[in-house]
């Protein structure tokens, strides 16, 4: 049974119960419980205190076990829920020793088992899930950004936007925004993270169960329509839908050229073509610190798709600056471009400009070296993701004194057809920046030089 089924069942079992659902953090405890974490890895996870996490286990606990007429406890909750969740019968659910849930919505999901799922419901209400987008993000200015975004998905109804950059550029937090703007004009939103689901197939049922006015948990013969090729695309036409799919690069094999997919997420590229060029009312939003050549293709042919890739802040990071209450004000325009206006890169070097030099811009530019600190652990991740030809080539960069130009001879450790192959590639990941002449962002540039300290 997999973990987004378990909580599909728990919700309407508890909405039937007390009309009310799951809540973000009960959410968090039974995914936590299911995968076998402990109560103090799901209070890291979710940024609250272990007690915290402990008081609303042990509530949730005490439910389930009204509900199911069991005892339950963190150490028999999946096989509790499992053995009940195939305990359906056809007539009614049962549950536990002494309860027979008949619900009007198991009963009324039976009378509609041979409605397909592609007929419109004129009545359904909205329904928005950001359980799982992160909240309190500072936002920073920016109007242009958010300006393009509206423009392709409420008046151009674009099918993928797909909006990339570096780890810390403030994809989410403008995601974050937008939703909040836009999500007037949607019926189904739902924000999920590729981390959670280990494959495309496992994604897409949740998606379907989210939006689909009838559950497949609750009606088993709607199961036969999740292995139908033209489903899934069948629900965005049904309900104008908004899906805002976060880490999109953990569905892209590491070590390898930008493109090729993780076990279990083969065959995402066809889902992408399928997306952006049959038609439907609905919108895809992908974060991702790299581009996945299917959203390169379908741009090129103009499908109903674009892609974002999200710059600095600029000059509006000073307002960062000024939060953080760093001094020397006249030198913050060098600061901001030696970290290329990188909201999170910005934050953790002020931490250390308060801790090292009293809030002193000045002073710790007067250095000669550009200091990185906390800053090379999440560098290090994106260095990790290249393919050999990538390493290769962006070492030789870091080198370089002078912008490379494009038609220049490349290394002689790399022939013609490698070099061209890591330059798109490197693109894709945000790490290289013009067409013209080939740059590293300074940052970049002196993490890939120590590396060979």
């Amino acid at each position: 049974m997999e973990i987004h089924e378990a909580l599909q069942w728990t919700d309407e079992l508890i909405f039937a119960k007390t009309g009310k659902h799951l809540d973000s953090l009960q959410r968090a405890i039974l995914e936590g419980v299911w995968e076998h974490k402990g109560y103090q890895d799901i209070a890291e996870e979710y940024h609250c205190s272990n007690d915290h996490v402990r008081k609303s286990a042990s509530e949730l606990w005490k439910l389930l076990s009204e509900l199911l007429g069991e005892d339950v406890k963190k150490k028999n909750l999946r096989s509790l829920v499992e053995n009940q969740f195939f305990s359906y019968s056809d007539d009614a659910v049962h549950i536990g020793n002494n309860i027979n849930l008949c619900s009007d919505l198991y009963n009324n999901s039976k009378r509609k088992k041979n409605r397909s799922p592609s007929t419109p419901k004129n009545q359904s209400e909205p329904r928005h899930d950001l359980s799982q987008a992160p909240e309190n993000l500072r936002f920073y200015d920016r109007t242009n950004e958010l300006a393009t975004l509206k423009q392709w998905i409420l008046t151009e109804q674009s099918r993928i936007v797909t909006l990339t950059g570096l780890s810390g550029i403030g994809k989410t937090a403008l995601a974050r925004q937008l939703v909040e703007e836009i999500k007037d004009n949607f019926d189904r939103i739902l924000w999920r993270s590729h981390r959670k689901f280990p494959t495309l197939n496992a994604l897409q049922s949740h998606i379907i169960e989210f939006i689909a006015p009838t559950s497949p948990i609750q009606n088993p013969s709607l199961i036969n329509y999740l292995n139908s090729r033209n489903s899934f695309l069948d629900y965005l036409r049904t309900h104008r839908c908004l899906i805002i799919l976060d880490d999109f690069q953990d569905t892209l094999t590491p070590g390898e050229l930008v493109g090729n997919y993780c076990p279990g997420y083969q065959n995402y590229g066809r889902f992408l073509e399928e997306m952006g060029r049959f038609s439907h009312q609905s919108c895809l939003l992908l974060l991702s610190w790299e581009q996945p050549l299917e959203i390169a293709t379908l741009e090129a042919e103009d499908c109903s798709c674009k892609s974002l890739q999200l710059a600095g802040l600029g000059k509006s990071a000073s307002q960062l600056l000024t939060a953080r209450k760093l001094q020397d004000k006249p030198q913050w325009s060098r600061l901001i471009e030696l970290y290329n206006g990188n909201p999170l890169w910005l934050n953790i070097i002020a931490t250390a400009i308060l801790e090292l030099f009293d809030g002193s811009v000045e002073k710790f530019l007067s250095y000669p070296l550009l200091y990185l600190g906390n800053i090379e652990p999440l560098l290090k991740q994106h260095y990790q993701r290249l393919s050999e030809s990538e390493q290769v080539l962006i070492r030789w960069l870091a080198n370089q004194e002078q912008p490379v130009e494009i038609s220049q001879n490349p290394p002689e450790f790399l022939s013609n057809s490698d070099f061209f192959k890591a330059i798109q590639s490197l693109k894709k990941r945000n790490l290289l920046h013009k067409c013209s002449t080939l740059t590293l962002d300074t940052v970049m540039q002196h993490y890939v030089r120590n590396l060979s300290l």
